[in-house]
């Protein structure tokens, strides 16, 4: 039988049990040890981290909470091993951290570790979990990220902030002129086009002065917004360009400069997806399986992974249908016959889903895009 934990006082300071160590035999001394390597589930948090590992030696295992500032000199301390944490806040800069002191890191999905969280969640049942989800056979990994590409990233969410604010501000200002009997077409440019010279002059529109200050400025907020936009693209644009990968995979029909740096910041290692379609399926623009009895029947797409790379391979592949839609363009035999017996939007979700594939390729196997490469390996057209 197991042996007994020791009752915490719960009379006893803080800080003492932060330092404690808990103890319990375990019969399955193999489990969690390969050629004497020790796995450890790291329980990320602000102040208060927890650990969970077992010994190689003895199968103990052993817990163990630890401040911020303890974090860095345990594991120094602690011989290499292996640190499994979950794929959350900070996970990547404690990974790099950890992977300095001369361990391996690997990163879990927080939904592959909540199914094996025993009974309530508490931080020592999140590391257990995390300890029990890192030593599945099948366990897939999330790419530990550099330093660089969080900082890419950062300046696309804060664009993608700076746009979302610029367009509220945009339907509100619409808005209330429309209050006052002012109509004003869609769209920020044209608001800024025909919006200020409205106000400007007092004898086109009945804005009350008490608020036709406020929207002047708000106006004038747009323009600043639109510059910080401008400049957040220029500093993306700039990194492009100093990126080998991102140029490679800029040749691609519908990848620009944002979808570009957006795929290298956020994969980071092609090689951890098996295939292009584990990339596609990483995406969220494959189909969703439901099947029973050997029966499956495909659905929507699964709309999995990060939407925001997802909707800028999406906008991109309905840029190239409808430019080669023109009249003075000749549409690709490929998109011409999945067109004339599909939807428009699918034809463009299927076309999201190439791209995506052809991007795996070219990082994956470090190759150049090549327009001619699929017509090269068709047959010939029989002559009739």
């Amino acid at each position: 039988m197991p042996a007994k934990r020791k009752v915490v006082d719960p009379l006893e300071p803080e800080r003492h049990r932060c330092a404690r160590v808990e103890m319990s035999s375990n019969h399955s001394r193999d489990r969690g040890s390969a050629m004497n390597i020790t796995t450890y589930a790291l329980d990320l948090a602000k102040q208060v981290f927890q650990v969970h590992w077992v010994e190689p030696d003895t199968g103990e295992i052993r817990r163990k909470a630890l401040l911020r500032a303890e974090v860095n000199a345990f594991f120094a301390q602690r011989p290499p091993g292996v640190v499994a944490m979950e794929a959350c806040g900070s996970a990547h800069h404690w990974g790099r951290v950890l992977r300095g002191l001369g361990h391996e890191v690997r990163l879990v999905a927080a939904q592959f570790v909540r199914p094996f969280v025993k009974t309530n969640k508490t931080d020592a049942a999140d590391a257990e979990a995390i300890w029990e989800a890192s030593q599945r056979p099948g366990m897939r990994y999330v790419a530990l990220k550099s330093e660089e590409q969080p900082a890419v990233l950062s300046l696309h969410r804060m664009r993608q902030q700076c746009i979302k604010v610029r367009t509220m501000q945009a339907h509100q200002v619409r808005g209330l002129l429309y209050e006052f009997g002012a109509v004003v077409p869609k769209g920020w440019r044209a608001l800024l086009a025909q919006a200020v010279p409205l106000l400007a002059d007092e004898t086109r529109c009945a804005v009350p002065e008490l608020v036709r200050r406020q929207l002047l400025t708000q106006l004038e907020g747009l323009r600043a917004l639109t510059r910080r936009v401008t400049e957040l693209e220029r500093q993306i644009g700039s990194w492009q360009r100093g990126e080998r990968e991102c140029q490679r995979i800029a040749a691609v029909p519908g990848v620009g400069k944002l979808t570009a740096t957006a795929v290298i910041a956020t994969v980071g290692d092609a090689r951890a997806y098996r295939s292009g379609r584990e990339f596609a399926a990483w995406l969220g623009i494959v189909p969703r399986q439901s099947g029973t009895g050997g029966r499956i029947k495909l659905l929507g797409i699964s709309k999995r992974g990060d939407p925001y790379l997802r909707t800028l391979l999406i906008h991109g592949a309905r840029t190239v249908l409808n430019h080669q839609s023109r009249a003075d363009r000749q549409l690709d035999p490929w998109l011409k016959g999945l067109i004339s017996r599909r939807p428009k939007n699918v034809v463009i979700v299927a076309l999201a889903n190439k791209m995506a594939r052809t991007i795996w390729a070219l990082l994956a196997h470090g190759r150049e895009f090549d327009r001619c490469w699929s017509r090269a390996w068709m047959p010939a057209p029989a002559l009739s």
